[in-house]
């Protein structure tokens, strides 16, 4: 008997230690991702607060390009993973050779994506959208398009802390460039101070500059604070990389196709509902930036899942994977839980401080309701999304992805939306169809990465004689 109680106390005390291990790399990661959310939402306040149409413009460019800028963001995300066991067995040069292959591959494909992206921006009147918003989107959409090529060089850096364990920097320079936007904003937007008054072309430009400063900031860290001295030799040097780039190329490229392939539902939910209306477009980006309130949060506390996975990894202690995995889980479905109660009591309320236009209003309302059907399925996919990067093996994501988002979920929306005549409720609906399948799909990948399936029949099988 006192064994047994031995093992219990045991396990509640691996337990404790892994939501304080969570908490601790997970609180600064989501006052980051906190201090997006209200730069997000400033943005979409005080664009609607100048005009629906320009609601509506910014809406349509930001998830055109949502879908590149996710990618950019998904392939620097191979680099914790690698830097994250890289860290844990001890190897600091090799961090910093990481981080000079991860500047390496990412610079590279943000150039590909913001050239890709240029060509699409001379079919934008063939996309089906109100001709009384091109004369807004095309100037919107350049300044947008300039600033992702500065992601090239954010995410890596900002990966390369996390993977060392350090989510306080990626913060304070997150938060420090999130007061810069919100403050272009309101003097760009509007004109006050005797600054111009460029409406959503000043937010644009408000954007880029706040992004632009940020790399600055974080090449600076990097190169003189002393905390980066040891990863510093290994980040100069230029040779003999090929292996390391080999590497971080195969954990990168599936990590980028799921983000990029669930982005793109989003997007395409974007397109459609401007098939409708424009007033369609404004309610669903209003009720999308509402949703960062539940999606932020989750994705604070999975990255740190994903950190510390990496670092298990590094030293192969499954157990210790597994026990943090499930700690993740519990917070994950904690927090869920407060999102869906914020939705419930107070969306209207919330719909009312992005925009004044009762027609947009009207279109968010109905929306509430799937927003908060989801909330527990993003939640879960995205904790084993970000445990499957983790161990390094990510090709399961790639294939539930192109399942849940492309197949089951584009199909359905357009069934829903235009077929059914739901319109943007029809688009929320389809992400309730998406997200609960993959949410199945990754927690068996990840078990059986794990071979957690295998070892429960064995016991099953054992506890039959």
């Amino acid at each position: 008997m006192s064994a047994i109680i031995s093992s219990g106390a045991l396990r509640r005390r691996s337990f404790f230690t892994a939501y304080k291990e969570l908490l601790k790399l997970g609180v600064p990661v989501l006052l980051a991702q906190l201090g997006n959310i209200i730069v997000g939402q400033a943005d979409t306040m005080m664009v609607g607060a100048y005009g629906t149409n320009e609601l509506a413009a910014a809406a349509f460019v930001n998830n055109i390009l949502l879908v590149p800028f996710v990618m950019i963001m998904g392939f620097a995300a191979g680099v914790t993973p690698l830097v994250g066991a890289l860290f844990g067995a001890g190897k600091p040069g090799d961090v910093g050779r990481m981080l000079r292959v991860g500047l390496q591959l990412n610079l590279g494909l943000s150039t590909l994506m913001v050239l890709a992206m240029g060509v699409m921006y001379f079919f934008l009147d063939r996309m089906g959208q109100d001709p009384v918003l091109l004369p807004l989107i095309r100037p919107y959409y350049l300044i947008v398009l300039g600033s992702m090529f500065i992601g090239g060089i954010f995410f890596p850096c900002m990966q390369m802390c996390n993977g060392v364990t350090d989510t306080a920097t990626p913060m304070w320079i997150i938060i420090g460039t999130n007061v810069l936007n919100i403050t272009g904003n309101y003097l760009l937007i509007f004109g006050k101070f005797g600054a111009p008054e460029w409406g959503l072309t000043g937010a644009g430009l408000s954007t880029l500059f706040a992004r632009v400063m940020s790399v600055v900031v974080f090449i600076s860290v990097i190169l003189m604070a002393g905390r980066y001295r040891p990863y510093r030799t290994g980040l100069l040097q230029g040779r003999g990389l090929g292996p390391m780039r080999r590497k971080l190329f195969a954990t990168s490229w599936p990590v980028m196709v799921q983000s990029g392939v669930e982005t793109l539902l989003w997007s395409v939910g974007a397109v459609m509902c401007g098939w409708f209306s424009k007033q369609q477009l404004a309610g669903y980006q209003v009720v999308v930036s509402i949703s960062q309130l539940g999606f932020m949060t989750y994705m604070s506390f999975c990255t740190a899942v994903s950190i510390r996975v990496a670092n298990y990894a590094g030293t192969r202690d499954i157990d210790g994977m597994r026990r943090v995995t499930l700690a993740g889980l519990h917070l994950s479905l904690m927090l869920a839980t407060g999102a869906s109660l914020l939705f419930l009591v107070a969306g209207d309320s919330l719909l009312h401080m992005f925009t004044p236009d009762p027609l947009v209003i009207h279109v968010g309302e109905a929306l509430i309701l799937p927003l908060i059907i989801y909330q527990y399925a993003d939640a879960i996919q995205m904790l084993y999304a970000n445990a499957l990067r983790g161990t390094g093996h990510v090709m399961p994501l790639v294939w539930i992805s192109f399942i849940c988002y492309v197949l089951l979920g584009i199909g359905s929306m357009y069934l829903l939306a235009k077929e059914a005549g739901l319109m943007s409720k029809g688009v929320f609906y389809s992400f309730c169809v998406a997200l609960f399948v993959a949410a199945w799909l990754m927690r068996r990948a990840f078990m059986k990465e794990l071979g957690v399936e295998q070892l429960a029949k064995k016991q099953v099988k054992n506890s039959d004689y």
